[in-house]
């Protein structure tokens, strides 16, 4: 049997890579090998990928050397970050410049750069209609990805970039699922109007991106956006409704009004969903769902993935 083609993957206990790891990995025909990258080999999400037939390497973004190592000998790498465990857009930048220059020194042949909109183009610092956050950034968390793109294309690495959005799974782990009032009622909270969400399983971003890497050079220089559906708040309660058996509504609060919920992240995820808001057609029209599917044809729309998930929803 040939030598299968080493795809490094960071972030690979997480929701994108895992994903990713887990579709190489389920498929016995793939051309496709996995390293995946972790700070913890030691943690049972490392443990089970090892289990299902990865390489498990220890490497840490802070350390270039490292994340050197782990892309050494590899054909391709899926490079994304995690915004949430620092909120340091100058920490992700620098993250992302890691990636970018090891994957140029290693020969790497595809990198996939997990991104997002840099929101500033359509949202300039001094338009106040959102306010500006941590004095330079409107979303830092999209803000930061997109202005990291640009490491990728100056360290000349043949590089595809994913756009992604919003997770469902975010209903599950993040406390945006339904929450019950005082009234009794359950309701979902967004501000998001009677505007459109771009909405996609965490699981299929990484089916995705192993769509990416089968189609190979084709899709190198290109940006590749994806969605599961793009679908109006009221019509998430209403499908939450039918599959709960009992009354879900949808909340429906201004941008400003969820800034002040106060929780860590509250202003960045308003403004998020102010740019989701204000600039639905735009947003949804870079997210190709029937491209989607061509890279993964088991993409879940919302109701198959409530389907398959509503039962791990934390309803209180």
């Amino acid at each position: 049997m040939s030598q299968k083609k080493i795809i490094v993957v960071f972030g690979a206990t997480g929701a994108q890579g895992g994903g990713l790891a887990r579709a190489i990995l389920n498929d016995k025909n793939s051309e496709f090998a996995v390293r995946a990258v972790t700070r913890d080999p030691n943690s049972d999400k490392a443990k089970e990928l090892a289990t299902m037939g990865a390489e498990v390497v220890q490497a840490d973004l802070a350390n270039p050397d490292s994340i050197y190592k782990a892309m050494e000998g590899a054909y391709g790498a899926f490079c994304v970050t995690f915004f949430w465990a620092h909120f340091s857009p100058a920490q992700e930048a620098a993250e992302a410049k890691c990636m970018a220059e090891a994957a140029k020194a290693a020969g790497v042949k595809h990198v996939i750069w997990s991104t997002l909109e840099d929101t500033r183009i359509l949202v300039p610092l001094n338009d106040d209609r959102m306010p500006t956050l941590q004095e330079k950034f409107k979303v830092p968390h999209f803000d930061s990805k997109g202005d990291s793109n640009h490491f990728f294309t100056d360290a000349g690495v043949p590089v595809t970039f994913l756009l992604t959005t919003f997770y469902w799974d975010n209903l599950i782990y993040f406390g945006m699922g339904p929450k019950r009032g005082a009234d009794g009622v359950l309701a979902i909270t967004f501000p998001m109007a009677d505007k459109k969400l771009s909405g996609i399983s965490a699981e299929d971003i990484g089916k995705c991106a192993y769509g990416i890497f089968k189609k190979g050079e084709s899709l190198v220089g290109k940006t590749v956006g994806i969605a599961g559906e793009h679908i109006t708040c009221a019509d998430m309660a209403k499908a939450l409704t039918k599959v709960l058996g009992e009354e879900v509504r949808y909340n429906s609060v201004t941008p400003e009004m969820f800034r002040s919920f106060g929780f860590p992240g509250a202003e960045d995820l308003g403004n998020m969903f102010q740019y989701y808001q204000e600039f639905e057609k735009e947003f949804t029209a870079a997210r190709d769902i029937d491209n989607a599917r061509a890279l993964n044809p088991e993409l879940l729309s919302f109701d198959m993935w409530l389907a398959e998930n509503a039962k791990r929803l934390p309803l209180d």
